[in-house]
């Protein structure tokens, strides 16, 4: 059989070379304390002593960036995929206290385009960039006849560290106390089955026109507008006020319905007032378009607010103050009272502010 019969059955193993090479400037960006070896090896190495850490727990998370990568192969825009899969991993990290060390990523294609997988690999390294964490590794798979020619996948993974004595897992969590609305970039990447199935149904909207909700952008522009990363902003209050912080939630799938209570003791329930922030106007018009309920909107999507942080009420203009130093927008949405019933999320006023 001939040296080239793997590249005639659909694999490109010197496009896969090629990429490496390409894409090793980006990646060198991200290097940080801690990093033990260079891209290309069997493993990477990660000394969190050398990172300044003591009694370190560690903390990992993996997540996709999921139907929204769909968006971006229609409309062949791919540098802003990268940031969105490590935003939903390292955002999962600092919720639980810990910063994030490193990040591998698996890019699996039907052909391997090196021009392509360069513009996404160097969105990761951006995306790490703005994360503070070392891109330490990665696997890129061509596999012909899994994938079509055009489409491919994304996974990311991510290890972060926390001192064992500032692990945030809601425990101190008590009636009164305040809850901080972190605003969104917008859709983030999440809901993007519903958004895109939204705009099938809608006439005259493709992602080529113009943007209904903001100037000198295409819709399909508008829509990969990546998910915000929170990690420098709230590392900060955590190193200015340690142990302040009570409980964060990643504004997700599930919104804020379903990701609030995963931080709270079980006695406990948010009282969240809509009328502390102005519903976006994209979610006003899906909710329109997709005839959608507040309640769906509300499950669905982030709504504006892509990270919630629970304090004192003590605490929380010196926290508010930290994170608006920090170009954060933040808003104080509601408080932990006692939980009456079986809600753990309750909204004042949702139906007369959303609609």
């Amino acid at each position: 059989m001939s040296n080239n019969a793997y590249k005639q059955a659909g694999v490109d193993i010197e496009a896969g070379n090629t990429l490496v090479e390409k894409i090793k400037p980006a990646i060198k960006k991200t290097n940080r304390a801690g990093v033990m070896s260079n891209i290309g090896g069997f493993g990477a190495f990660f000394d969190p002593k050398a990172a300044g850490y003591e009694d370190p727990i560690l903390v990992s998370a993996t997540d996709g960036v999921g139907t929204k990568l769909k968006v971006a192969i229609d409309t062949q825009k791919y540098d802003t995929a990268g940031i969105d899969l490590v935003a939903m991993c390292v955002n999962d990290l600092i919720v639980q206290g810990a910063e994030p060390l490193f990040f591998l990523d698996y890019y699996a294609c039907g052909h391997l385009n090196t021009d392509d997988a360069q513009s996404v690999i160097e969105g990761i390294a951006k995306g790490c960039e703005i994360a503070g964490c070392a891109l330490i590794g990665g696997e890129t798979a061509e596999m012909p006849g899994m994938y079509d020619a055009e489409d491919f996948d994304l996974a990311g993974f991510s290890v972060g560290a926390v001192e064992r004595n500032h692990i945030i897992n809601g425990e101190t969590i008590e009636e009164g106390d305040v809850i901080l609305g972190l605003a969104s970039s917008g859709l983030h990447s999440n809901g993007f089955s519903l958004i895109r199935k939204i705009l099938n149904n809608t006439q005259g909207h493709s992602y080529d026109s113009p943007s209904p909700f903001s100037k000198n952008q295409t819709l399909g522009e508008y829509l990969l507008t990546p998910t915000k990363i929170y990690v420098q902003s709230l590392l900060e209050v955590m190193k200015t006020h340690p142990n302040k912080i009570k409980g964060l939630a990643h504004i997700t799938g599930g919104g804020l319905l379903e990701n609030i209570p995963r931080i709270m003791p079980g006695h406990l329930a948010a009282e969240i007032h809509t009328s502390q922030w102005v519903l976006p106007q994209v979610f006003r018009w899906l909710k329109e378009a997709g005839k959608l309920s507040n309640h769906d909107l509300s499950l669905t999507l982030n709504c504006g607010i892509g990270m919630v942080l629970i304090c004192s009420d003590g605490d929380s203009a010196a926290i508010k103050g930290i994170l608006e130093n920090n170009d954060e927008i933040v808003f104080e949405i509601g408080k932990i009272t006692n939980k009456q019933d079986e809600e753990s999320v309750f909204f004042h006023e949702l139906d007369h502010n959303w609609n």
